[in-house]
C-alpha cells in the first residue's frame, strides 16, 4: 500500500505506523523535553511523538525541478516524512500552561505521548491550569479528551482564537472543507463541543495571559494563532504550524505547501514571521521542527535556515 496525501487525510483514525509498504521509518531522537528560561518563566518543549506523512502531503504543489536539490540537501528521499510533534509547556510559578494537547490515541500510533512527557516532569494532566490552542488540526487538538470523552486536563481553562473556534464549530465547514479533510472537521467539532461551556475565546493582539500575546498567523487554518511569551526584553514565539518544517519552509517560504488549508495566505504568514524573527534573532518553538523545535531563523542567501538550539 502506498501512503498518499489523500489516504493519510481520510484515514486519520488508522494506525498508520503499522501499514505495510511505507519503507524504512527514520528513528526519532528519543528526547522527552527541551528547556529554556525567560527570567523566572520555565518553558519546555515536550515530545508527543512523531507523525508519518506521505511526501506529497507537503510537496505536491511545489515545482519538482526546484524542489529536488532542497530535498537532497536535507537528505530527504522518496520515503515517508517523520516530523516531530513538540508541545510547548510554560510554567511561571502560578500557571502551568500547555500550548496544544497533541494527538491523543486516535490519530497515529507514533504520536500521543504527551502524558508520558508530562509524567517525566512529575506533572499530571490535573496540574495543567491552562490549555491554549494554536489551531484545530488532529495532532494539536485531539489529545484534549480522555478515554471517556471527557476533558483530559480537567482543572484547566481552555482557550482558542475566536476565528478558529467559529470555523470548526460552523456546521457548513464539514461540507466546504477539502473532501479529504472531512474527518478532521468532524473530529475537531466533536472535541470542541465538549469544551463549549467552558472555553475562553480571544482575538489577535490580545494578551491572553500575563506575558503571553496572541498573534494571528492565518493560512495553515483560517484562525491559526502564534503566541509570543515575553518577560522583560526576552521572548520566545510559539509558532505552531505556521512554519511547518525545517527544510522547504525555510528554503522557500514563498512556495505553497500542501499541508496548508489556505496556501497563499499561509505563505505570506510564513515569510512575515521568518523575516521578523530572523531580524530580531528571536527564539521560537515550531511544532514540527527537529530537536524539540527550539531554535532561531538565520538568513541564507535570499531565504532562511533553521538553527536548532534544542537537545
Amino acid at each position: 500500500m502506498t501512503l498518499t496525501r489523500r489516504k493519510m487525510l481520510k484515514n486519520t483514525g488508522l494506525a498508520l505506523a503499522g501499514m505495510t509498504g511505507l519503507g524504512s521509518i527514520a528513528p526519532q531522537s528519543g528526547w522527552a523535553a527541551t528547556e529554556l528560561k525567560l527570567g523566572t518563566t520555565q518553558i519546555h518543549s515536550l515530545s508527543d511523538g512523531h507523525l508519518i506523512l506521505p511526501p506529497d502531503f507537503i510537496f505536491a504543489p511545489m515545482p519538482k525541478d526546484e524542489l529536488a536539490p532542497i530535498l537532497s540537501e536535507y537528505g530527504l528521499g522518496n520515503g515517508p516524512l517523520t516530523p516531530s510533534c513538540n508541545v510547548t509547556l510554560m510554567r511561571d510559578g502560578e500557571r502551568t500552561v500547555l500550548f496544544d494537547t497533541g494527538s491523543g490515541p486516535a490519530f497515529q500510533e507514533t504520536a500521543g505521548e504527551l502524558v508520558d512527557a508530562l509524567d517525566a516532569l512529575s506533572l499530571s494532566p490535573e496540574d495543567v491550569t491552562h490549555v491554549v490552542f494554536t489551531h484545530g488540526h488532529p495532532d494539536h487538538l485531539w489529545g484534549v479528551l480522555d478515554d471517556f470523552e471527557d476533558p483530559l486536563f480537567s482543572e484547566a481553562e481552555h482557550m482558542i482564537g475566536r476565528s478558529e473556534w467559529e470555523y470548526w464549530l460552523d456546521p457548513n465547514t464539514v461540507d466546504t472543507i477539502e473532501e479529504a479533510r472531512t474527518t478532521m472537521a468532524v473530529g475537531a467539532k466533536r472535541r470542541l463541543e465538549v469544551l463549549e461551556d467552558s472555553i475562553t475565546l480571544f482575538d489577535d493582539g490580545q494578551e491572553i495571559l500575563p506575558g503571553v500575546a496572541a498573534h494571528a498567523s492565518y493560512g495553515h487554518t483560517p484562525g491559526h494563532m502564534a503566541f509570543e511569551i515575553r518577560q522583560g526584553s526576552n521572548s520566545v514565539m510559539v509558532v505552531g504550524d505556521s512554519i511547518g518544517n525545517h527544510h522547504v519552509a525555510f528554503a522557500r517560504p514563498d512556495w505553497h505547501s500542501g499541508s496548508d488549508q489556505d496556501q497563499a495566505t499561509a505563505a505570506k504568514t510564513r515569510m512575515r514571521l521568518l523575516d521578523h524573527m530572523a531580524a530580531d534573532q528571536m527564539q521560537f518553538i515550531g511544532y514540527h521542527l527537529p530537536e524539540g523545535g527550539l531554535g532561531r531563523a538565520e538568513r541564507k542567501d535570499s531565504a532562511y535556515r533553521f538553527v536548532a538550539e534544542g537537545a
